[in-house]
């Protein structure tokens, strides 16, 4: 069977701070994509959409695209809930955006990078949370899937442990048949109208809110994921995260470098998916090493990739 290929992209603030070394970088490893989530240490999302044109231009101007708007959307607390977590990396308060509307403002800047993908999270963990909170508390995510489906941008969920989707468990749960999205079916369990159908329905014909599958993040809760969750999982997924973790010491380490077993992971993972190409973004969480870490990750996944004989572009 043939694995689908992997096209490979770094988040660019994992290699350093500035627009400059992102840049230098991709330079120096044949890169042409960098997903973008902070520069100089501010979220894109807390821009005004001008600084994040200036952004794009440049990338744009060297050569890079931008796969995803790593967006810090609904890493949050939620309305009316008191959070259960304690540290919060790359945490953002909606307060800090410039503008009141922020899923408005959260497209637009995904549309002024040209970024087919945004990542979203499912809230700041809290006690008594249910799937259908991500709907019934306001509607924000409403708002987000029918903006991401007038401007073709897909919405990727991650499994984030500090939030409520914080295992693959939980995120194959979500994306079981009718769980993707509860208000979408009437009482009938027939959807409502077209447009929400075509958002949200994991068997509708285009799938707005996709898993953004994140394997380190779940063996470093010391989840072991299962088959079966992998196998509801893996035909709708179009991208992955990639790092390693030294379970013992619980801190992240370059691709290749840990415990997770990434060559029967990655493996397990692309057998089911069903797009020819999966984007798989470096994400090397070694900020006391950034660059060399990265680089260190890339030559780990191309590794990895070359064992269970994947192509990576």
């Amino acid at each position: 069977m043939t694995l689908p290929r992997l096209a490979l992209s770094v988040i660019g603030d994992e290699i350093g701070p500035t627009l400059d070394e992102m840049i230098s970088f991709a330079h120096e490893h044949g890169l042409t994509r960098l997903d973008m989530r902070t520069v100089n240490g501010r979220n894109l999302l807390g821009m005004p959409k001008e600084e994040v044109i200036a952004i794009s231009r440049r990338l744009e101007k060297e050569g890079i695209t931008v796969p995803t708007f790593v967006s810090p959307m609904f890493k949050w607390l939620a309305p009316g809930k008191a959070a259960t977590t304690g540290r919060v990396d790359f945490a953002f308060d909606p307060a800090d955006c410039p503008v009141k509307e922020v899923v408005a403002h959260a497209i637009q800047i995904a549309v002024i990078l040209g970024a087919p993908h945004m990542r979203i999270f499912s809230y700041l963990r809290y006690q008594g949370f249910k799937p259908e909170d991500l709907w019934a508390l306001n509607n924000d995510l409403e708002k987000l899937m029918r903006l991401a489906a007038h401007y073709d941008i897909t919405l990727q969920l991650e499994n984030e442990p500090v939030c409520n989707i914080g295992n693959i468990a939980e995120l194959a749960y979500l994306f079981t048949p009718r769980q993707a999205d509860p208000q979408a079916a009437g009482e009938d369990g027939e959807p409502e109208d077209e447009n929400e159908e075509e958002c949200a329905d994991p068997n509708g014909k285009q799938i707005y809110l996709r898993p953004l599958v994140d394997i380190a993040n779940a063996w470093s809760t010391g989840e072991k994921p299962s088959d079966a969750d992998i196998g509801t999982l893996a035909p709708l997924t179009t991208a992955i995260h990639l790092k390693d973790r030294d379970l013992a010491g619980r801190r992240t380490v370059p691709l290749g470098d840990g415990d997770v077993p990434w060559t029967a992971e990655l493996r397990r993972l692309l057998s089911g998916v069903q797009a020819h190409q999966v984007l798989a973004s470096i994400e090397t969480h070694c900020p006391h090493d950034g660059r060399n870490a990265t680089a260190k990750s890339l030559a780990g996944l191309r590794r990895i990739a070359a064992e269970i004989g994947v192509e990576v572009v």
